[in-house]
């Protein structure tokens, strides 16, 4: 059975909006927290992904810092455009 990340909750953690520049923690179904930085301009883009270390990564368990959430990079990103997740944590 292979790993499938699910968007529950995401949480706009700081923007530069002169650069284009957002940083979001993304909750997940799991219980796993990452945080995602993405430039605006001149459309959505994800520059980066990393697992919080706050619970043990899903994929390899280990309770230090891995790479493994950049695997599923393309999934997350599908996720957050897909589910409207820039405006709906833009509003809180």
């Amino acid at each position: 059975m292979s790993y499938r990340p699910q968007i529950s909750n995401v949480i706009k953690a700081g923007s530069n909006e002169k650069e284009g520049l957002y940083e979001f923690i993304i909750s997940l179904a799991d219980g796993t927290d990452c945080r995602v930085f993405y430039s605006r301009l001149p459309e959505w883009k994800m520059t980066y992904v990393n697992r919080l270390g706050k619970t043990p990564c899903p994929v390899c368990r280990k309770d230090f810092i891995c790479n493994c959430m950049e695997k599923y990079s393309i999934d997350i990103d599908q996720q957050m455009k897909d589910g409207d997740w820039f405006n709906k944590a833009s509003a809180e």
